[in-house]
């Protein structure tokens, strides 16, 4: 395989923001996400994570093609609405590192590449001493939806084996258009979560 990993924080993103945008908005399109996105609104989301000098992107790029990405991010720097479930239940966000997105094109799924993004930012985390705590957050769909692939496999197993387990208690909502709506509608989310031993 082609495919090389290169990672970035802060602002070192700049020259990749449209990539890691048409990316996201990409794969977001598909099931659970139904994601109908924006290039504007993408540029804008991924400001935030290069604003953050903590902040890391993991790319797969072949070629000159960015195919694959994720993020992560102190949750101190998230938003409130990601901070406040742990806040709640005692955590501080200081101590906890936030997975953003994974996202990989289909055509490289099954290489190896989505652990790899994965080990990155764990690792990342680890090196840094800050973090006690990684995270990410996942939308959740009623089995019944109608736009659920009759073949759609739930990732849970894949992020059980990363060592991730599922904090239902732990949840927020956040918004954006599915595709065919006209309006945003909020989207409930709940929290995976690893402690880092």
């Amino acid at each position: 395989m082609t495919v090389r990993i290169e990672t970035y924080s802060g602002r070192a993103i700049a020259p990749y923001i449209d990539d890691l945008a048409r990316l996201r908005i990409q794969v977001f399109r598909d099931f659970p996400y139904l994601y109908d996105g924006e290039m504007d609104y993408e540029a804008n989301y991924i400001a935030t994570y290069a604003q953050s000098t903590d902040s890391l992107f993991v790319l797969a790029i072949d070629g000159f093609d960015v195919i694959g990405a994720s993020t992560g991010i102190p949750m101190r720097d998230e938003t409130p609405a990601f901070k406040a479930p742990f806040i709640g239940l005692g955590y501080d966000p200081a101590k906890i590192f936030y997975f953003g997105e994974s996202v990989l094109l289909p055509a490289y799924r099954g290489t190896g590449l989505g652990v790899r993004f994965f080990e990155e930012r764990e690792n990342y985390a680890r090196r840094s001493g800050a973090f006690t705590t990684c995270c990410f957050c996942a939308v959740e769909r009623p089995q019944g939806h109608p736009l659920r692939p009759a073949d759609y496999q739930p990732l849970d197993s894949f992020w059980n084996k990363r060592g991730f387990f599922h904090r239902p208690e732990l949840r927020t909502q956040y918004s954006w258009r599915d595709v065919g709506d006209v309006h945003e509608t909020d989207k409930p989310m709940s929290f995976w979560v690893k402690e880092l031993s």
